[in-house]
């Protein structure tokens, strides 16, 4: 009759180790995924979430003001999620006519939303390095970001560029982007 203590114990043990077993594997199978260095997510499931229209925007044709390109991204359940896919998106570039703000081989490096609606972008060094510099240009790059994510993120009021995880006074030489910049829709045509 001793035994019968140990086998209610080890009953017990597997139980909880069963239960410790289906929970993981249920947070593994519903959960977002870790990010790799790329920045990208990895594992785990992510529910269709649907899809959201955006207005992207890029430079027009005549290179004399910004445009809007109307993209559709995946619907993302909060601010930084989205707002990191309009800069992706932003990266790729315009699929019509217009022409691309920042460089192809540019990568965001972090993304973050206060609780005061900024967005801090941090990008690599390749968009300053890539970037072709004069200040029309540097302008179009700047309000590309600032404007996408502004007015399409609701949470987001400004918007604020770093590069590779610090301030700088500006991105080629010409726009100060020391301070959160809010959207300006006169440089949309």
């Amino acid at each position: 009759m001793k035994t019968r203590p140990y086998k209610l114990a080890a009953i017990v043990a597997i139980c909880i180790i069963a239960g410790g077993i289906l929970a993981l594997g249920y947070t593994a199978l519903f959960s977002p995924g870790v990010k790799d260095g790329s920045g990208s997510r990895s594992g785990g499931f992510l529910p269709n979430l649907g899809k959201v229209k955006a207005h992207l925007y890029f430079t027009n044709q005549d290179g004399q003001s910004l445009k809007a390109e109307e993209r559709s991204l995946v619907r993302h359940d909060n601010a930084v999620e989205h707002a990191r896919s309009i800069v992706d998106a932003l990266i790729e570039g315009p699929r019509s006519e217009l022409l691309p703000t920042l460089p192809p081989e540019t990568r965001v490096l972090s993304l973050y939303v206060t609780e005061d609606g900024i967005a801090f972008v941090d990008f690599d060094r390749i968009i300053r390095e890539k970037h072709p510099g004069s200040t029309l240009s540097e302008l179009f790059t700047v309000f590309s970001v600032v404007n996408s994510i502004s007015l399409n993120v609701p949470e987001v009021e400004a918007a604020k560029i770093l590069i590779e995880g610090r301030e700088v006074k500006t991105l080629a030489g010409h726009i100060d982007i020391r301070l959160p910049l809010r959207a300006d829709i006169l440089m949309i045509k």
